[in-house]
């Protein structure tokens, strides 16, 4: 088993250390970590209030308003579950070794963009040529 790493509370990565040495990826293991965990808590939350809240509403407007915000509460958390997932893949990139290089060209991707959005697997030059692509694509 790895010996845990010391991070100084007020860490952040910069641009001037080796890049994704082990400070670094501690502290987006951390952050994933602890990103992922509030997702599962709010999720949680969400499913007790759902079973909790299933109430009789005589009147149909309130009982379709009511409807239309658990529809609505389903859709966000069907999205954090999708996020969990690349919360996951992330974390396996960092035991891997693999985490903070883009995965079309194995370039390094920038910390600002890493810092930004942890769970990105393309630098941001990938990115916008994948997104032209789908662009191109969407348009037939």
């Amino acid at each position: 088993m790895k010996a845990e790493t010391f991070l100084p509370d007020d860490y952040r990565p910069a641009e001037d250390e080796p890049f994704m040495n082990e400070r670094q990826l501690e502290w987006f293991r951390r952050e994933l970590l602890e990103q992922r965990n509030e997702l599962l808590s709010d999720s949680k939350s969400t499913i007790a209030g759902l079973q909790d809240g299933t109430r009789n509403i005589p009147d149909v407007a309130d009982r379709a308003s009511e409807e239309t915000d658990r529809a609505l509460e389903l859709r966000i958390r069907d999205r954090q579950r999708k996020l969990v997932s690349k919360i996951d893949a992330a974390l396996r990139r960092i035991e891997e070794g693999e985490f903070g290089y883009c995965a079309a060209t194995g370039e390094p991707i920038s910390l600002k963009r890493l810092v930004a959005r942890p769970t990105t697997t393309l630098s941001l030059e990938a990115q916008e040529r994948h997104e032209r692509r789908e662009r191109v694509h969407r348009d037939d």
